[in-house]
């Protein structure tokens, strides 16, 4: 096996696994989301594309009863890759005001969208039509464009296969090479010009491509001489796609970081949570269901879960209220501060005992009355909320339910002597 079937199967496993990566958030994920499953149908084809070029692949089905198949199914799926990326293209600068003047990229990615799928499913039936035709498929080959250099038919069937993707690969290259310009941003800038560079190695390699068939055509090489251009050209092709592949998870690893953050704050919230949908079954959109269900539900994003959860508590700490004296407030202040906690940790731990109180006053019968005070809120903005109540729930851990229920059997008793005063 040569350095370069090993770069094959690396560079084949790397864009399988930004394919996966990218899959749940195109297939589940919000509008947002669901506009990229066009780049994540771009990332599955050549995916696919790049296996069939590997050399265990390659050579099982180019000496299937179809010779050469591997050629034919690399280039389908190339085609509905290409396709796929156009369509991203669209989506993304082809959308624009009608009123005013429209930028030239916008009118570009509009004659794209108008020519795109005709384009590819001409080039589908043309290229099978020359493959079943045209192309000598006497004997199976390893090495497509070395082994029928100087042969016109298969020079006709890779022309047309290299004209498709040549003039794709230049227009993500003037796409992108704009978008890297406006970005405001570093990584983003980053990835677009990782991804321009890509599809300038890309124009660069079909048009290489075409002229050394058409030359072979008129001058047949020498068998070492097309060899060695055939694993040039193919491990530029291996710099391209490392390029493209990297290029394009680079701006995605900030919502990574975003995505993380969620999963964490859900593995944090979810006792809290739980405890209290518990107690008010009739609240959640869906019954309350342990962690690791909680984490496998797709068909929610997870910032709108941890959105509803931190929603579900405040609405069942405001439910809680009419269970419990005001006086419930200062005594869960003042276990809070008794417990030498520090500054920090003092709130939290107080809004802790206060609902773990309430909810031990609630299991024990005592009916709903007037709401009782509550603790001011401690944030902003929703984000902030949520990283407030991340503490409340970690602190909710370390409070014994006697000591909850102590505090609120000294609340009841100091809201008694200020009805008798």
């Amino acid at each position: 096996m040569t350095p370069l079937d090993v770069a094959g199967y690396l560079i084949a496993g790397l864009m399988t696994a930004v394919a996966v990566w990218r899959m749940p958030a195109a297939l589940w994920g919000d509008e947002e989301d669901r506009r990229r499953r066009a780049l994540w149908g771009c990332y599955a084809g050549f995916a696919a594309a790049l296996w069939t070029k590997t050399r265990a692949v390659r050579i099982g089905l180019n000496d299937s009863p179809v010779t050469d198949l591997s050629v034919l199914i690399k280039h389908y799926t190339a085609t509905v890759a290409i396709l796929a990326i156009l369509s991203y293209i669209v989506a993304i600068y082809g959308q624009y005001a009608d009123a005013g003047a429209v930028p030239r990229h916008v009118r570009f990615a509009r004659m794209i969208q108008q020519v795109a799928a005709k384009a590819s499913v001409a080039t589908l039936v043309l290229l099978t039509v020359l493959f079943f035709t045209v192309v000598d498929r006497s004997t199976p080959s390893d090495r497509f464009v070395a082994d029928h250099a100087g042969q016109w038919g298969a020079t006709l069937y890779m022309s047309v296969f290299y004209l498709y993707l040549g003039a794709a690969s230049a227009v993500c290259a003037y796409q992108w090479a704009l978008a890297t310009a406006s970005a405001g941003r570093r990584h983003l800038r980053v990835g677009l010009g990782m991804m321009t560079f890509a599809m300038f190695i890309g124009v660069g390699y079909t048009v290489s491509r075409t002229l050394f068939l058409w030359v072979s055509v008129v001058d047949q090489p020498g068998e070492a001489f097309a060899l060695r251009f055939d694993e040039i050209t193919e491990a530029s092709q291996v710099v391209l796609f490392a390029f493209f592949a990297i290029g394009a998870s680079i701006p995605a690893c900030r919502n990574v970081r975003r995505r993380a953050t969620l999963w964490r704050a859900q593995v944090k919230l979810h006792a809290l949570w739980y405890e209290l949908m518990t107690a008010f079954p009739d609240q959640p959109f869906d019954p309350p269901a342990p962690l690791l269900r909680e984490l496998s539900r797709f068909g929610t994003p997870a910032d709108l879960r941890v959105d509803r959860w931190a929603a579900d508590i405040a609405d069942a700490v405001e439910k809680l209220r009419h269970y419990v004296p005001d006086a419930l407030l200062p005594a869960a202040e003042a276990a809070a501060a008794d417990g030498g906690a520090g500054r920090e940790r003092t709130g939290p731990l107080a809004d802790a005992y206060w609902i773990k109180a309430a909810l031990a006053a609630r299991s024990a019968g005592t009916p709903a009355g007037d709401a009782a005070a509550v603790g001011t809120q401690h944030a902003t903005d929703q984000d902030g909320e949520v990283a407030w109540l991340v503490r409340v729930a970690a602190a909710y851990r370390t409070v014994a339910p006697e000591r909850a229920r102590q505090v609120l059997a000294a609340s009841a008793a100091v809201q008694e002597q200020e009805q008798q005063a």
